[in-house]
Protein backbone atom coordinates (compact mmCIF):
# COMPACT_ATOMS: atom_id res chain seq x y z
CA UNK A 1 0.00 0.00 0.00
CA UNK A 2 1.06 3.60 -1.25
CA UNK A 3 1.86 5.63 2.13
CA UNK A 4 0.12 8.72 1.76
CA UNK A 5 1.67 12.20 0.65
CA UNK A 6 3.90 10.18 -1.53
CA UNK A 7 1.88 9.93 -4.95
CA UNK A 8 3.59 13.57 -5.79
CA UNK A 9 6.77 12.21 -5.38
CA UNK A 10 5.93 9.66 -7.68
CA UNK A 11 7.04 9.32 -11.27
CA UNK A 12 3.85 8.56 -13.51
CA UNK A 13 4.47 7.12 -16.98
CA UNK A 14 3.25 10.34 -18.15
CA UNK A 15 5.93 12.21 -17.44
CA UNK A 16 8.51 9.33 -19.38
CA UNK A 17 8.06 11.56 -22.86
CA UNK A 18 9.09 14.83 -20.77
CA UNK A 19 12.28 13.05 -19.41
CA UNK A 20 12.84 12.07 -22.88
CA UNK A 21 12.54 15.37 -24.29
CA UNK A 22 15.21 16.80 -21.66
CA UNK A 23 18.47 17.19 -24.20
CA UNK A 24 19.36 17.14 -27.71
CA UNK A 25 20.83 13.39 -27.43
CA UNK A 26 17.75 11.87 -25.67
CA UNK A 27 15.75 13.55 -28.55
CA UNK A 28 17.14 11.99 -31.26
CA UNK A 29 18.23 8.70 -29.72
CA UNK A 30 14.02 8.37 -29.49
CA UNK A 31 12.87 10.48 -32.66
CA UNK A 32 10.58 8.17 -34.80
CA UNK A 33 10.83 9.68 -38.25
CA UNK A 34 14.33 10.95 -39.49
CA UNK A 35 14.73 13.02 -43.23
CA UNK A 36 17.70 12.49 -44.65
CA UNK A 37 19.53 14.15 -47.94
CA UNK A 38 18.93 10.93 -49.77
CA UNK A 39 15.08 11.22 -49.24
CA UNK A 40 15.19 14.06 -51.51
CA UNK A 41 14.28 14.44 -55.05
CA UNK A 42 15.70 18.01 -56.51
CA UNK A 43 13.58 19.26 -59.43
CA UNK A 44 15.57 20.69 -61.57
CA UNK A 45 14.32 23.64 -65.20
CA UNK A 46 16.57 23.35 -68.31
CA UNK A 47 15.75 25.86 -71.00
CA UNK A 48 16.88 25.85 -75.01
CA UNK A 49 18.66 28.58 -75.96
CA UNK A 50 19.21 30.57 -72.73
CA UNK A 51 22.83 31.68 -73.01
CA UNK A 52 22.72 32.06 -68.66
CA UNK A 53 20.61 31.02 -66.30
CA UNK A 54 17.07 32.81 -66.00
CA UNK A 55 15.99 33.47 -62.30
CA UNK A 56 12.33 32.62 -61.23
CA UNK A 57 10.70 35.37 -59.90
CA UNK A 58 8.17 33.24 -58.12
CA UNK A 59 11.01 30.38 -56.58
CA UNK A 60 13.74 32.61 -55.45
CA UNK A 61 16.42 30.63 -55.29
CA UNK A 62 15.56 28.59 -58.53
CA UNK A 63 16.35 29.10 -62.45
CA UNK A 64 15.70 27.88 -65.56
CA UNK A 65 19.37 26.54 -66.51
CA UNK A 66 21.24 26.52 -69.58
CA UNK A 67 22.86 22.91 -70.07
CA UNK A 68 25.96 23.94 -68.35
CA UNK A 69 24.39 25.51 -65.37
CA UNK A 70 22.44 22.90 -64.89
CA UNK A 71 25.46 20.09 -64.71
CA UNK A 72 26.93 22.97 -62.52
CA UNK A 73 23.66 23.33 -59.88
CA UNK A 74 22.98 19.02 -60.28
CA UNK A 75 26.73 18.12 -59.06
CA UNK A 76 25.98 21.16 -55.85
CA UNK A 77 23.11 19.77 -54.89
CA UNK A 78 24.72 16.32 -55.10
CA UNK A 79 27.44 16.96 -53.51
CA UNK A 80 25.13 17.18 -50.44
CA UNK A 81 23.81 13.85 -50.07
CA UNK A 82 20.98 13.98 -52.82
CA UNK A 83 20.93 11.17 -55.34
CA UNK A 84 17.92 12.28 -57.37
CA UNK A 85 17.02 14.70 -59.93
CA UNK A 86 13.45 15.16 -61.94
CA UNK A 87 13.87 17.72 -64.87
CA UNK A 88 11.62 19.56 -66.83
CA UNK A 89 12.47 20.15 -69.92
CA UNK A 90 11.33 23.44 -71.98
CA UNK A 91 11.87 23.84 -75.57
CA UNK A 92 12.21 26.75 -77.90
CA UNK A 93 9.31 25.21 -80.42
CA UNK A 94 6.22 24.42 -79.46
CA UNK A 95 3.40 23.01 -81.21
CA UNK A 96 0.26 21.29 -80.90
CA UNK A 97 1.25 17.80 -80.51
CA UNK A 98 4.36 18.92 -78.29
CA UNK A 99 6.83 16.84 -80.76
CA UNK A 100 10.11 18.09 -79.17
CA UNK A 101 9.04 16.13 -76.12
CA UNK A 102 10.25 13.34 -77.95
CA UNK A 103 12.69 14.71 -80.32
CA UNK A 104 16.09 12.76 -79.73
CA UNK A 105 18.04 16.10 -79.84
CA UNK A 106 15.35 17.87 -77.73
CA UNK A 107 16.18 19.67 -74.63
CA UNK A 108 14.69 17.43 -72.65
CA UNK A 109 16.44 14.15 -74.14
CA UNK A 110 20.22 16.54 -73.88
CA UNK A 111 19.40 17.40 -70.01
CA UNK A 112 19.24 13.65 -69.17
CA UNK A 113 22.07 12.32 -70.98
CA UNK A 114 24.25 15.48 -70.07
CA UNK A 115 23.45 14.43 -66.44
CA UNK A 116 23.71 10.50 -66.88
CA UNK A 117 27.52 11.16 -68.74
CA UNK A 118 27.95 13.06 -65.45
CA UNK A 119 26.84 10.53 -62.84
CA UNK A 120 26.87 7.46 -64.34
CA UNK A 121 24.82 5.48 -61.97
CA UNK A 122 25.61 7.25 -58.48
CA UNK A 123 23.09 9.40 -59.03
CA UNK A 124 19.05 8.58 -60.31
CA UNK A 125 18.03 10.87 -63.37
CA UNK A 126 14.44 11.18 -63.39
CA UNK A 127 12.62 12.95 -66.77
CA UNK A 128 9.15 14.46 -66.22
CA UNK A 129 6.99 12.74 -69.11
CA UNK A 130 4.47 15.01 -70.49
CA UNK A 131 3.32 17.34 -72.74
CA UNK A 132 2.48 20.83 -71.12
CA UNK A 133 5.60 22.16 -71.37
CA UNK A 134 5.92 21.39 -75.30
CA UNK A 135 2.53 22.39 -77.00
CA UNK A 136 1.32 25.60 -77.85
CA UNK A 137 -1.84 24.98 -75.86
CA UNK A 138 -0.07 24.60 -72.57
CA UNK A 139 -2.46 21.41 -71.77
CA UNK A 140 -0.72 18.10 -70.95
CA UNK A 141 -1.93 16.12 -73.70
CA UNK A 142 -3.25 16.39 -77.43
CA UNK A 143 -6.08 18.01 -78.66
CA UNK A 144 -9.04 16.77 -80.14
CA UNK A 145 -11.74 18.89 -82.47
CA UNK A 146 -13.68 20.23 -79.22
CA UNK A 147 -10.34 21.28 -77.86
CA UNK A 148 -10.44 18.63 -75.21
CA UNK A 149 -7.51 16.34 -74.16
CA UNK A 150 -7.55 13.00 -76.39
CA UNK A 151 -6.47 10.70 -73.82
CA UNK A 152 -5.71 7.60 -76.28
CA UNK A 153 -4.19 9.89 -78.90
CA UNK A 154 -1.86 11.43 -75.70
CA UNK A 155 -0.75 7.55 -74.57
CA UNK A 156 0.82 7.30 -78.11
CA UNK A 157 2.99 10.30 -77.86
CA UNK A 158 3.67 9.23 -74.29
CA UNK A 159 5.02 6.21 -75.14
CA UNK A 160 7.12 7.90 -77.79
CA UNK A 161 8.47 10.39 -75.02
CA UNK A 162 8.91 7.35 -72.82
CA UNK A 163 11.39 5.67 -75.57
CA UNK A 164 13.16 8.67 -76.22
CA UNK A 165 14.06 9.50 -72.53
CA UNK A 166 14.90 6.20 -72.08
CA UNK A 167 17.45 5.95 -75.01
CA UNK A 168 18.71 9.60 -73.41
CA UNK A 169 19.61 7.72 -70.02
CA UNK A 170 17.01 8.23 -67.98
CA UNK A 171 16.67 5.68 -64.97
CA UNK A 172 13.32 6.39 -64.40
CA UNK A 173 10.25 8.08 -66.11
CA UNK A 174 7.85 9.59 -64.27
CA UNK A 175 4.49 10.97 -66.29
CA UNK A 176 2.51 13.43 -64.73
CA UNK A 177 -0.36 13.93 -67.21
CA UNK A 178 -2.33 11.70 -65.63
CA UNK A 179 -3.66 10.14 -68.58
CA UNK A 180 -5.86 7.18 -68.15
CA UNK A 181 -3.19 4.03 -68.84
CA UNK A 182 -1.08 5.91 -69.02
CA UNK A 183 1.46 3.59 -67.13
CA UNK A 184 0.44 0.13 -69.51
CA UNK A 185 0.87 2.26 -72.56
CA UNK A 186 4.10 3.11 -71.30
CA UNK A 187 5.60 -0.07 -70.04
CA UNK A 188 4.68 -1.38 -73.20
CA UNK A 189 6.44 1.11 -74.87
CA UNK A 190 10.05 0.54 -72.82
CA UNK A 191 9.98 -3.11 -72.90
CA UNK A 192 9.97 -4.25 -76.35
CA UNK A 193 12.70 -1.52 -77.19
CA UNK A 194 15.21 -3.28 -74.39
CA UNK A 195 14.62 -0.75 -71.41
CA UNK A 196 13.14 -3.24 -69.14
CA UNK A 197 15.36 -1.68 -66.37
CA UNK A 198 14.00 2.03 -66.68
CA UNK A 199 12.06 2.97 -63.82
CA UNK A 200 8.18 4.27 -63.78
CA UNK A 201 7.61 6.91 -61.04
CA UNK A 202 3.76 7.80 -62.06
CA UNK A 203 1.89 10.38 -60.94
CA UNK A 204 -0.84 8.93 -59.63
CA UNK A 205 -2.95 10.95 -57.35
CA UNK A 206 -2.02 14.62 -58.81
CA UNK A 207 -4.76 16.99 -58.04
CA UNK A 208 -6.35 20.08 -59.44
CA UNK A 209 -4.50 22.52 -56.89
CA UNK A 210 -4.16 25.86 -56.59
CA UNK A 211 -0.47 25.57 -55.15
CA UNK A 212 0.86 24.91 -59.14
CA UNK A 213 1.17 28.61 -60.00
CA UNK A 214 5.01 29.52 -59.49
CA UNK A 215 5.67 25.64 -61.94
CA UNK A 216 3.58 27.18 -64.29
CA UNK A 217 6.00 30.00 -64.32
CA UNK A 218 8.68 28.49 -63.98
CA UNK A 219 7.90 25.54 -67.39
CA UNK A 220 6.09 27.83 -69.25
CA UNK A 221 3.34 25.29 -69.38
CA UNK A 222 0.19 27.59 -68.34
CA UNK A 223 -2.59 26.30 -70.15
CA UNK A 224 -3.72 28.60 -72.52
CA UNK A 225 -7.61 28.38 -72.31
CA UNK A 226 -9.47 26.30 -69.72
CA UNK A 227 -7.80 24.45 -66.67
CA UNK A 228 -6.95 20.76 -66.15
CA UNK A 229 -9.81 19.81 -63.79
CA UNK A 230 -10.99 17.04 -66.27
CA UNK A 231 -7.65 15.42 -66.36
CA UNK A 232 -6.39 15.81 -62.26
CA UNK A 233 -7.85 14.41 -59.47
CA UNK A 234 -11.07 16.76 -57.79
CA UNK A 235 -9.18 17.74 -54.01
CA UNK A 236 -12.55 16.39 -52.24
CA UNK A 237 -11.97 12.94 -53.40
CA UNK A 238 -10.08 10.36 -51.46
CA UNK A 239 -11.49 6.92 -52.37
CA UNK A 240 -10.93 7.73 -56.41
CA UNK A 241 -7.29 9.13 -55.96
CA UNK A 242 -6.70 5.68 -53.89
CA UNK A 243 -8.37 3.97 -57.03
CA UNK A 244 -6.23 5.92 -59.36
CA UNK A 245 -2.98 5.00 -57.14
CA UNK A 246 -4.19 1.12 -57.22
CA UNK A 247 -5.23 0.79 -61.19
CA UNK A 248 -1.23 2.53 -61.66
CA UNK A 249 0.40 -0.06 -59.81
CA UNK A 250 -1.92 -2.78 -61.06
CA UNK A 251 -0.05 -1.56 -64.89
CA UNK A 252 3.48 -1.82 -63.26
CA UNK A 253 4.40 1.57 -61.99
CA UNK A 254 7.81 0.93 -59.65
CA UNK A 255 6.87 4.17 -57.70
CA UNK A 256 3.48 6.21 -57.17
CA UNK A 257 2.96 9.84 -56.04
CA UNK A 258 0.61 12.11 -54.63
CA UNK A 259 0.83 15.68 -56.08
CA UNK A 260 0.50 18.16 -53.88
CA UNK A 261 2.22 16.91 -50.38
CA UNK A 262 0.78 19.24 -47.80
CA UNK A 263 -2.91 19.42 -48.38
CA UNK A 264 -3.00 15.88 -49.37
CA UNK A 265 -1.12 13.89 -46.51
CA UNK A 266 -4.01 11.80 -45.54
CA UNK A 267 -3.94 10.71 -49.19
CA UNK A 268 0.05 9.97 -48.85
CA UNK A 269 -1.06 7.99 -45.31
CA UNK A 270 -3.42 5.72 -46.91
CA UNK A 271 -1.65 5.12 -49.71
CA UNK A 272 1.30 4.08 -47.90
CA UNK A 273 -1.26 1.77 -45.71
CA UNK A 274 -2.36 -0.24 -49.09
CA UNK A 275 0.20 0.12 -51.69
CA UNK A 276 3.31 -2.49 -50.99
CA UNK A 277 5.52 0.05 -53.60
CA UNK A 278 7.54 3.14 -52.70
CA UNK A 279 5.49 6.12 -51.94
CA UNK A 280 6.44 9.35 -53.32
CA UNK A 281 5.18 13.10 -52.45
CA UNK A 282 5.61 16.39 -54.16
CA UNK A 283 6.49 19.22 -51.70
CA UNK A 284 5.18 21.75 -54.90
CA UNK A 285 6.33 25.09 -55.98
CA UNK A 286 3.38 26.92 -54.45
CA UNK A 287 4.24 25.08 -51.27
CA UNK A 288 7.83 26.36 -51.50
CA UNK A 289 6.90 29.92 -52.78
CA UNK A 290 4.85 30.59 -49.75
CA UNK A 291 7.61 29.24 -47.56
CA UNK A 292 10.03 31.57 -48.91
CA UNK A 293 7.93 34.61 -48.88
CA UNK A 294 7.18 34.14 -45.51
CA UNK A 295 11.09 33.69 -44.46
CA UNK A 296 11.80 36.61 -46.65
CA UNK A 297 9.39 38.96 -44.78
CA UNK A 298 11.01 37.65 -41.22
CA UNK A 299 7.30 35.83 -40.49
CA UNK A 300 9.31 32.48 -40.36
CA UNK A 301 12.18 31.06 -38.96
CA UNK A 302 13.26 29.47 -42.37
CA UNK A 303 14.90 26.22 -42.04
CA UNK A 304 13.51 25.06 -39.30
CA UNK A 305 9.68 25.34 -41.27
CA UNK A 306 11.50 23.40 -44.07
CA UNK A 307 12.76 20.70 -41.99
CA UNK A 308 8.98 20.84 -39.99
CA UNK A 309 7.27 20.61 -43.43
CA UNK A 310 9.83 18.04 -44.95
CA UNK A 311 9.40 15.66 -41.67
CA UNK A 312 5.50 15.81 -41.72
CA UNK A 313 5.93 14.78 -45.28
CA UNK A 314 8.28 12.07 -44.46
CA UNK A 315 5.95 10.96 -41.42
CA UNK A 316 2.94 10.62 -43.31
CA UNK A 317 4.08 7.96 -44.91
CA UNK A 318 6.41 8.93 -47.81
CA UNK A 319 9.58 7.03 -48.59
CA UNK A 320 10.70 9.63 -51.01
CA UNK A 321 10.15 13.95 -51.53
CA UNK A 322 10.04 16.05 -54.85
CA UNK A 323 10.94 18.88 -53.22
CA UNK A 324 12.39 22.62 -54.78
CA UNK A 325 13.87 22.69 -51.04
CA UNK A 326 16.16 20.06 -51.51
CA UNK A 327 19.51 21.93 -51.85
CA UNK A 328 19.23 23.72 -48.80
CA UNK A 329 17.73 21.22 -47.13
CA UNK A 330 20.24 18.86 -47.71
CA UNK A 331 22.91 21.12 -46.24
CA UNK A 332 21.00 21.77 -42.97
CA UNK A 333 19.98 17.72 -42.54
CA UNK A 334 24.20 16.93 -42.70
Amino acid sequence: MVAAGTLAEMSFPEHRARRLRRTPALRELVRETEVRPSDLIAPLFVKEGLEEPAPISSMPGHAQHTIESLRKEAAEIRQRGVLAFVLFGIPVRKDAEGSEAWNPDGIGQRAVAALRADFGDDAVVIADLCLDEYTDHGHCGVLNDRNEVDNDQTLERYRWIAAAQADAGAHVVAPSGMMDGQVAAIRGALDPAGHTDVAILAYAAKFASAFYGPFREAAEGAPRFGDRTGYQEDPANADEALREIHADIDEGADIVMVKPALPYLDIVRAAKDTARIPIAAYNVSGEYAMLKAAAQNGWLDERRAVLEVLTSIRRAGADMILTYHAKDAADWLR
